[in-house]
């Protein structure tokens, strides 16, 4: 669809510093947008390619000023670029509709109005999907589970498999029956490959608006508090609750029969050992607070160097010990 920036602006609630007939089509990065594209600048490090890009026009923050270039400019530019995308392309459409004839739902499985079902994906006995869910190719929903309205899941991702216990007696690792299950509520996105696991007893849990990334792994038993982003290759370990709006980053690893408060945020590769008061920012394994933790990386950094400091004090004390001896 082709909109002119004064019918972009008024779509996606932004305000219009520039030419208000200029029309734009498409959507691109500030690299390769060209004239006829609409572009955006949402974190600072890009800031320079606003002297270079040849977009028609960049949605920006409300305090950005380019006098070459068409600006609409907003509160929160990713999230007005979002809007202007849809308003450009259009939602998100699916090749088909309803249930594919390649896909196989269990007799006793209940699948809602409006869901999309791909080829490949396995929905087993007693299994309960809302309303506009899509279920990208090999998703597999286990026996029992449920999942709320508009829920979409990734292509081989696995929610419901049992979870990882065992009782170990004299050497032996003695399977323990995960007769639970996990329930996921309304607007939860579930990337690519991520695994979550049935409960052992009662039920694992993420909460509405929840938005997982690929490759996760959440143990049998978690709780996952409402609008949760959980970023690639994270791994939470069973039993542990999490509160609302939440964010881990990249490879974010959290120990078992953990408490993580509200708000809290978790850079890449951190690790979780204890339990997380609310509105915490961690970084580091083991996670601490953040400003401490760059204080700890900082000095971790210097290591050889403070080590030659070390030794030559070492060295001088040595020296001046034998010199008041003599």
């Amino acid at each position: 669809m082709s909109l002119t920036l004064a019918q972009l602006a008024e779509r996606i609630g932004a305000e219009l510093a520039g030419d208000a007939t200029i029309r734009v089509s498409s959507a691109a990065t500030l690299e390769d947008a060209t004239p006829g594209d609409i572009s955006f600048l949402s974190n600072p490090s890009y800031a320079k390619l606003l002297q270079t890009t040849k977009a028609g026009a960049v949605i920006v923050g409300r305090n950005i000023a380019a006098d070459h270039l068409n600006l609409l400019k907003a509160g929160d530019p990713y999230l007005a670029f979002a809007k202007a995308v849809i308003a450009l392309h259009g939602p998100v459409t699916h090749p088909q509709a309803g249930i594919h004839p390649r896909a196989l739902v269990e007799p006793t499985a209940t699948i809602g109005e409006g869901c999309i079902l791909y080829p490949g994906v396995y929905v087993g006995a007693g299994a309960k999907i809302g309303r506009d869910c899509v279920l990208h190719p090999n998703a597999v929903i286990y026996h029992d589970c449920i999942l709320g309205d508009r829920v979409i899941v990734h292509a081989g991702a696995s929610i419901g498999h049992d979870g990882f216990g065992f009782a170990t007696s004299k050497g032996t690792h003695h399977k323990v029956l995960q007769i639970g299950d996990v329930v996921v509520g309304d607007d939860v996105e579930i990337g690519a490959n991520t695994a979550i696991a049935r409960a052992a007893l009662g039920s694992t849990v993420i909460a509405s608006g929840t938005k997982i990334d690929a490759l996760v792994a959440i143990g049998h038993g978690v709780k996952v508090g409402e609008h949760g982003l959980l970023v690639s290759q994270t791994g939470i370990a069973g039993s542990t609750v999490i509160g609302h709006h939440v964010t881990f980053g990249g490879q974010v690893g959290v120990a078992g029969h953990l408490s993580i408060g509200d708000n809290v945020t978790v850079a890449a590769q951190g690790g979780i050992i204890a339990d997380v008061p609310d509105k915490s920012v961690l970084i580091g394994s083991p996670a601490m607070p953040y400003t401490y933790g760059r204080r700890v990386y900082l000095l971790f950094t210097k290591l050889p160097e403070l080590l030659e400091r070390i030794q030559e004090l070492e060295q001088k004390v040595a020296e001046l010990t034998g010199s008041a001896q003599k």
